[in-house]
This record gives C-alpha cells, sequence and structure tokens, in this order.
C-alpha cells in the first residue's frame, strides 16, 4: 500500500473519468460535505448491483443529508456508464480500469463472495454518517453554547464551510 495511505490523513486526491467522459477530482465531486466512496469490482459483479440498487433506493436520503456518493469501477467508461444505468444510480462513476486505486490500496481478491456480508448496510451507513455529522456539523447539537446567538447573527457555527471557500 502507497506509504501515504494511513487512518486520519486525507484519502489521496484521485483524478479520474467519469461516466460522461470528465476528468474529476475526489475533492472536487466531495466538496464541503462527508462522502461515501465505493470501490467496484465493476458491472460483471452480482453483489456490487445489490448493493448498488440498495444505495440507489437510498440515495434521496443521502443528498438531502449533505452526503456524497461516488463509485470508483474497475470497468470502462462503457460499462461504467452501463453499469451506472442499470442500477439507476444519480451519484458519479468514476473509471479506474488501470486498477490505479486496487494497486495503491493493495487490495487483492482472495475469494468471490463472503466479503458481500461484510459491506455497510444503508442503516450502518446511516449510523456511521450520524456519527461523521455529529463531529463536523458544529449546529448538531441545539444546546450548543452561542447557537442560537449565531442564527440570529453571521450563522458561523451553522454555516462554517462558507469560511472556508
Amino acid at each position: 500500500m502507497r506509504a501515504d495511505i494511513v487512518p486520519g490523513v486525507p484519502f489521496p486526491d484521485y483524478e479520474l473519468t467519469d461516466h460522461t467522459r470528465t476528468r474529476r477530482t475526489l475533492s472536487e465531486l466531495q466538496g464541503n460535505d462527508p462522502m461515501i466512496l465505493l470501490l467496484s469490482r465493476g458491472h460483471f459483479c452480482p453483489k456490487d448491483h445489490q448493493q448498488h440498487l440498495e444505495l440507489a433506493a437510498f440515495y434521496p436520503k443521502i443528498a438531502v443529508a449533505y452526503t456524497k456518493i461516488v463509485t470508483i469501477s474497475t470497468d470502462n467508461i462503457l460499462e461504467t456508464n452501463e453499469f451506472r444505468d442499470a442500477v439507476g444510480a444519480e451519484w458519479p462513476f468514476l473509471s479506474d480500469s488501470g486498477r490505479t486505486i486496487q494497486q495503491d490500496l493493495d487490495i487483492q481478491e482472495y475469494t468471490d463472495g463472503y466479503w458481500f456480508w461484510g459491506r455497510p448496510s444503508p442503516e450502518e451507513l446511516r449510523q456511521d454518517l450520524r456519527e461523521v455529522m455529529r463531529k463536523i456539523r458544529p449546529d448538531w447539537n441545539l444546546a450548543a453554547p452561542g447557537l442560537r446567538e449565531s442564527w440570529e447573527g453571521d450563522k458561523k457555527l451553522h454555516f462554517p464551510y462558507k469560511e472556508r471557500k
């Protein structure tokens, strides 16, 4: 694995081609919001289809909750676009047909199925995202000191990301 990919450090800002043939960076797609990053084996995998179908059904909740999703597939652009369409996904799919990220993360497949149950369910993602939001949004706790005053004033506690632009 790349030496700079360690817990607590920002994930590398990979630039890949999306389903519309546009080069995109992960940071551009994420913006200031939390992001769910899915690494996919590709359109051929029924396990990936099932996971993406569940997430497509869950997506309206993810979208209104200021959260992004990005899928990185090992498919070429045509297959990536077909996979996205087949599962009804509304989020960007990126093509990594050269398997750069797979190599950088030293991901090797040694089995063809058991890992499906290890993937987080939409409910588990919701719980994880709740904890992430609790940590990154200063206005999560309505009883936080200064929150009401901020809302009636400069709103910096409610919209801290505006300061970073």
